[in-house]
Order: C-alpha cells, then sequence, then structure tokens
C-alpha cells in the first residue's frame, strides 16, 4: 500500500439518527468527512476509495464459544460460568476491567446495531475489501471497539460518553494526539457568565458522542497505515480481532468510579 494517497474510515453503527457515524481522515489527520448515513451510503463512499483502511465499531465475527469451553475444562462440576459468551477478545478486555458487549452465538440473537455491523462487513467482502493486514490490497478493514480504544489512548477508563465531560475529555486526548478538530479547551474559553445565565453554551464545538467514536475509530485505522507496530490486536482468527491504538496495554482499567 502507498500510505501518501489514503485515506482512514471510522464507522460506528450506533448512531441515534441515520445507522451509522463515519469519520474519514487524511495522511495528514485532517477531517475530510464527518456525517451520519445509512448502509448504501456508507458502501458508496467507501466504494470510491482508491486506498483504504475502515475500522468498525462492531463485531466482525459471532462467538463459537471458546472461552466457554475453555472455562468449561477448568471449572468444578455444577459451577456457573461466568463471562462464557464472550469472544476471547472481549473477554481479555473484560479481565483488564474494560467493560464492552458481548457477542452472542448466533447472528439472529445480536442486538440491532450489532446485525447492522454483520450487513456492512458482507458489503465490504462483496466491493473486494480484504482483512486487515493484507499485504498490498488496496482496501482493507479492521474491527476496533471504540471505548476501549479510549481507554488504551487514556491510560484510564473515560468519563461517561453521554456526559460533556465525557465528550470534552475524548476529544481531547483525540485532538492531542494530533486531530485535526476543534481544540476541545476553546469550549471553556466561550463559556460566559452571560452564556450561562440563558443556556446558550457552544455544544456545536464539541463532536456528538457516535462521532468521537467513528473519529476514534478513524484514528486506529489511521494508526494501521502509518504506526502498524504501535497497535495491539485481541483475539483469534475464528471469533476476529479487534485492534485497539496502543503498542501495549494496561493489566487493569478500572478506576474508582468505573463499574468492576
Amino acid at each position: 500500500m502507498h500510505p501518501e494517497d489514503a485515506i482512514a474510515v471510522g464507522i460506528d453503527s450506533t448512531s441515534g439518527h441515520k445507522a451509522f457515524s463515519l469519520a474519514a481522515i487524511d495522511r495528514t489527520l485532517g477531517v475530510i468527512r464527518l456525517a451520519e448515513a445509512e448502509l448504501d451510503e456508507v458502501v458508496s463512499f467507501l466504494e470510491l476509495q482508491p486506498r483504504v483502511i475502515v475500522a468498525l465499531n462492531t463485531p466482525s465475527h459471532v462467538s463459537i464459544g471458546i472461552v466457554r469451553q475453555q472455562q468449561e475444562r477448568g471449572r468444578d462440576p455444577g459451577r456457573a460460568v461466568r463471562g462464557a459468551e464472550l469472544r476471547q477478545a472481549e473477554f481479555d478486555l473484560h479481565s483488564r476491567g474494560i467493560a464492552v458487549s458481548a457477542t452472542p452465538r448466533h447472528e439472529a440473537e445480536c442486538p440491532a446495531w450489532m446485525q447492522l455491523g454483520f450487513a456492512l462487513y458482507r458489503a465490504l467482502a462483496r466491493i473486494g475489501y480484504k482483512q486487515y493486514p493484507s499485504g498490498d490490497a488496496a482496501c482493507q478493514w479492521l474491527e476496533t471497539h471504540p471505548h476501549a480504544a479510549f481507554c488504551a489512548l487514556l491510560g484510564r477508563s473515560p468519563l461517561p460518553k453521554t456526559t460533556l465531560e465525557g465528550k470534552l475529555q475524548r476529544a481531547l486526548v483525540l485532538f492531542e494526539r494530533g486531530l485535526r478538530i476543534h481544540d476541545p479547551m476553546s469550549f471553556l474559553e466561550e463559556i460566559t457568565r452571560h452564556r450561562l445565565l440563558n443556556g446558550s453554551l457552544p455544544t456545536d464545538l464539541v463532536p456528538l458522542a457516535s462521532e468521537l467514536d467513528a473519529l476514534v475509530a478513524a484514528y486506529t485505522a489511521w494508526m494501521a497505515f502509518f504506526k502498524p507496530g504501535e497497535l495491539t490486536r485481541l483475539g483469534n482468527k475464528q471469533e476476529g480481532y479487534i485492534t485497539l491504538p496502543a503498542g501495549e496495554l494496561l493489566s487493569n482499567y478500572r478506576t474508582e468510579d468505573s463499574p468492576a
């Protein structure tokens, strides 16, 4: 691949309005697209790209029960198996204190956002995308996880993404990594007594939670192009890999205010 003319794309499938949030960045970390889109719009955009890695915030495979099998072999008869429905990568993240959703064993049992993701993976295969890393293939995909990615970048569990401070925190870590978005600190500079009294805070300076999730996925894809040695992949071939933008992961990301 030739990174100088490549773009990196992040897709989040939990947007509240359209099916997906899409973020695209260039080799200089400039944001060239940040929008909501339906499945056909996402596929049309990706089909036009000559060189791209796209990172998806959704499972690429269902569970095949590897964790359950491993735990059943090591447990006492009759003892409940905790976390057995998790894929290997999800189990690894849970063991580090990173809360992620479990992927069921059958697609029909998956929540709607996961099923949308599977539909997108199938569409990517139809238009010629290969799983990362695939040598010199021009168009590749990888699976990531937004909460886990922010944990990896921050070195701790982030504040809740539904809160203003959680969004500012996520935007700030991306800004400090070089993403050319609004400096989140400018939001604080714009807060005045008058704005507070009138409830007119400059919230347009802060990306939506789904946009931030798409942006961190795009940043992970950018890392796959330009700093592949600083990525971590968890999981296995049968159940899929989760790729995160950090060369090493901590053993524990739990904080006093994060769930156990």
